[in-house]
């Protein structure tokens, strides 16, 4: 019975114990949390005690890093930049524009002299029979020198009807478009493009005015919007747009129709359009079953695509190009550390011989190596950002901010810190302080 109340007063003993422990346990959990978050701050102090005690130092360690990260973000913001304007320039030729012309293939040395030009009809039957397309204009193409007055200015001209300007986007800055009678009766009416006025008219507004080309001469009714170049480097703003019956009769002398411009409905597929399209065609042109296309359809869309994945992959090549910098960067900073250990090894040997622990002398070396990588992260960030607008303004290209490669480069070099700088941390950490103290 005695021993009894003595286990039951051992056990209630050892439940208050236990909660006088449970009781306290935050408490020490604060004091080691504030204790390591000191130790912390203690050695990033130190760090940068370090390098501000050698800053020409501390610069050039860190100017690899600074080259590699300012390298890496100005070719990639630059290759967005390119990438965007590709775009741009694609999209200006029209919306969901399909271009079909004579010939098999596409590019210079194209067999169109072999195949049959296009006709008026063509289009009109496109529009007619085709589903999914919102507009079709015909194309035919003569080149010449426009006059008016005493200047002059080589321009080409295109033939076509209204559903041009839808074809292609382009937007009126004054006047208007052709009349369904102008269009009938090929009237000697046109439209002219941003660089032709300027060429030829300067501060004068063109309306009402006539100009001549080769034999004919029209009155200017209406002026294009600029649309600058396209993706090849020609200027879309360089253009006299004529109904094609004027064209047809008074510069080029036959019905032949080089390009039909074929503007695709929103949500249409384009693979369904483009396959009634070559079986119109291809009713319409009497080819056999086994006949090869005597036309070619370029869809602008997939020539975005096309264009913009090949500058994508020349962006990251470039990219990846200058990330080699970073690691030569990194190879410099664990180069100038061993340097800093070797230097200071008599202070390691004090450090060590006072108490310091080896963890603590191995986090100091760390963050010094990571400092000195962040702060080149930073530099070479600022310089990115000033050398990516100078280029971009230089080039005529979007400047495309990614916050994204921006962070990845930032953290890829405080990364590089960590890496070199832990074998001469770890080498710091291992010295026998007897023999660093002995060390002269």
């Amino acid at each position: 019975m005695r021993r009894d109340a003595t286990d039951q007063a051992g056990l209630a003993t050892g439940e208050r114990v236990s909660v006088i422990v449970d009781a306290t346990a935050p408490a020490r959990g604060g004091a080691v949390a504030g204790a390591l978050m000191g130790q912390w701050l203690n050695t990033l102090l130190l760090a940068l005690r370090e390098i501000r005690r050698n800053l020409l130092r501390s610069f050039l360690t860190i100017l690899g890093i600074v080259i590699g990260v300012a390298a890496v973000i100005t070719m990639v913001t630059v290759g967005n930049g390119a990438t965007q304007a590709v775009q741009d320039q694609i999209t200006s030729l029209g919306t969901n524009l399909l271009q079909i012309r004579p010939g098999q293939r596409l590019g210079p040395g194209r067999d169109a002299a072999g195949s049959p030009p296009f006709r008026v009809a063509d289009a009109e039957a496109i529009a007619a029979q085709v589903g999914g397309v919102r507009a079709v204009a015909p194309q035919a193409t003569a080149g010449g020198t426009a006059v008016y007055g005493a200047r002059n200015w080589s321009t080409v001209a295109y033939g076509t009807t209204n559903a041009y300007f839808e074809t292609n986007n382009w937007t009126l800055d004054s006047g208007r478009l052709f009349e369904a009678a102008e269009e009938r009766a090929g009237a000697s009416v046109c439209v002219v493009g941003a660089t032709v006025r300027r060429e030829l008219f300067g501060s004068v507004d063109p309306l009402g005015e006539r100009i001549r080309l080769r034999q004919m001469s029209c009155e200017v009714i209406g002026t294009l919007a600029s649309k600058g170049q396209a993706a090849m480097g020609m200027d879309q703003d360089d253009v006299v747009v004529m109904p094609v019956a004027t064209v047809q009769r008074r510069l080029t002398g036959n019905v032949n129709v080089g390009t039909l411009l074929v503007s695709m409905a929103d949500g249409a597929d384009a693979n369904r359009v483009k396959a009634e399209l070559t079986r119109l065609l291809r009713e319409r042109r009497k080819l056999a079953e086994g006949d090869e296309n005597n036309f070619n359809v370029l869809d602008t869309a997939q020539l975005a695509q096309t264009l913009s994945g090949t500058t994508a992959v020349m962006t990251m090549l470039l990219g990846a190009v200058a990330a080699v910098s970073l690691l030569v960067g990194g190879i410099g900073i664990m180069n100038i550390m061993l340097v800093s250990v070797t230097e200071r090894t008599r202070e390691i040997g004090i450090r060590l011989a006072i108490g310091a622990l080896g963890h603590e002398v191995l986090l100091q070396f760390l963050i010094e190596a990571v400092v000195l990588a962040a702060l080149g992260g930073i530099v070479g960030i600022v310089l990115a950002t000033v050398a990516s607008v100078a280029l971009t303004e230089l080039m005529g290209v979007p400047y495309v901010f990614d916050a994204a490669v921006n962070l990845a480069s930032f953290a890829f070099a405080a990364l590089i810190g960590v890496v070199f700088g832990y074998f001469p941390a770890r080498r710091a950490a291992r010295l026998d302080p007897i023999e660093a103290l002995r060390h002269e």
